[in-house]
Formats: C-alpha cells, structure tokens, sequence
C-alpha cells in the first residue's frame, strides 16, 4: 500500500473485531510513525499504550462515568464553539451518519447506544495515547498531531482501523492512574486501534471533504 492509497483507504472506524493486536505490530506501528518531523527534532511526544486487562478496567471506569453523566475534563480544553461553517459540517455529519444507521430522529435508544459506544472505545483492542510535557506550546501540539496522522496511516499498512477521538483523552484522571502517567505530561488524544468491523453498519459511512477549489488559494502558478 503506498501513501495515497492509504490517505484515501483511512476512515475513522467506530466499530472493531474483538481480535487482539499483536504487541510486536503496535511496535511495527509506532517505530515508522515516529519518523514523523518534529520542531527541531525535539520529538516531544511521549507515548502510553493501553490493551488487555488495563484497557478493559479503563473501559468500564469509563462507561460508569457515562451512565452517570460525569462530564469529562480533558487535559486541552475542548472547543466551547465553531465558526458557522464548521459547525455546519459538525452537524452534517452527524445527521448523515444516524441516517447511514438507519437510524431515526426519534429513535433516542438506538442514539444513546451511539453514544455509548464512545465510551466502550468503539470495541477496540488497544488504545494509543499520546503526551507531551505541561509547559510545551500548541507549536509542540502540532507535532503531536504529525505523529497522529502518522501512525493512523502505518496502521493501514498493517490492515488495521483506527480513529482518533475527543473523548479517548475525555477523563485524563482515569487515564493517568491506570496507565502510570506523570503528572507533568498532558494527555493530548487517543487513537483507538484494532481490527475494523467492516461489516457494522458504523463503518459504511464515508465523510465528504471539501473539494480543493474551495480550500487552497494558489498564486504564481
């Protein structure tokens, strides 16, 4: 699979197999995504990885938060708005997604199970988490991000789905304790990682982009 191949083969998968990830292609994984640039090579990301039993506690410390509508707290503040088109998009794909599902409007048990499914981490085997230390600048969050898209498209080649998610990183307490991480290392995000479950009515849905009209603005060519 070459690198195209794998940018237009990439989705954000929110259903997996059961079927564990060998340890050895998460190393596989993680040694080609970390060639990813860096300011001045300073490769500030630190990287926890959860799966088995630690993952399956974090699971379930985060289903009892949501059942009893904890709000989340993560280490980057969340957005608290969008610019309208953005949030227009937000909101597209959302209603685009229920309706991929087959599901209604009204249907508020089949949405809830939706988003539960969040806090289950979609089914995954694993759960990449990446950190950097307190005091570094969103310059250092931008090589965080580089090391995201890079691992994302390593694990293509290995034939496994990924999806980075907000509420991954939503609960840094939780986090932090099961997987021993310092306190002075922000949980920037997560990417689940596993086996996609083509077949899950969750994962037919393809999100538009923009066409690049639109986005780039050339000049001099």
């Amino acid at each position: 699979m070459d690198v195209t191949d794998a940018l237009y083969s990439r989705y954000s998968a929110r259903a997996f197999k059961p079927d564990s990830v060998e340890k050895e292609t998460i190393i596989k994984i993680l040694e080609a995504a970390t060639c990813a640039p860096s300011w001045a090579n300073t490769q500030p990301w630190e990287i926890f990885v959860a799966g088995g039993d630690a993952l399956n506690r974090l699971r379930h410390a985060y289903l009892e938060n949501f059942h009893k509508s904890v709000s989340g707290e993560s280490d980057i503040p969340r957005p608290q708005q969008w610019p309208p088109a953005l949030q227009k998009r937000m909101e597209e794909l959302g209603a685009e997604r229920f309706k991929t599902a087959g599901i209604g409007r009204d249907d508020i048990v089949a949405r809830q199970a939706i988003f539960e499914a969040n806090y289950r981490f979609f089914g995954a085997p694993a759960i990449i988490y990446l950190c950097m230390d307190r005091t570094l600048t969103p310059w250092s969050i931008f090589d965080i991000g580089m090391l995201a898209q890079s691992i994302m498209l390593a694990a293509q080649q290995y034939g496994l789905g990924s999806i980075p998610a907000y509420v991954l990183a939503s609960y840094p307490d939780l986090i932090r304790a099961e997987l021993k991480i310092p306190d002075d290392l922000s949980i920037i995000i997560g990417i689940a990682l596993g086996y996609s479950d083509a077949q899950h009515p969750q994962n037919k849905f393809r999100s538009p982009r923009r066409p690049i009209q639109e986005t780039v603005r050339f000049k001099g060519f």
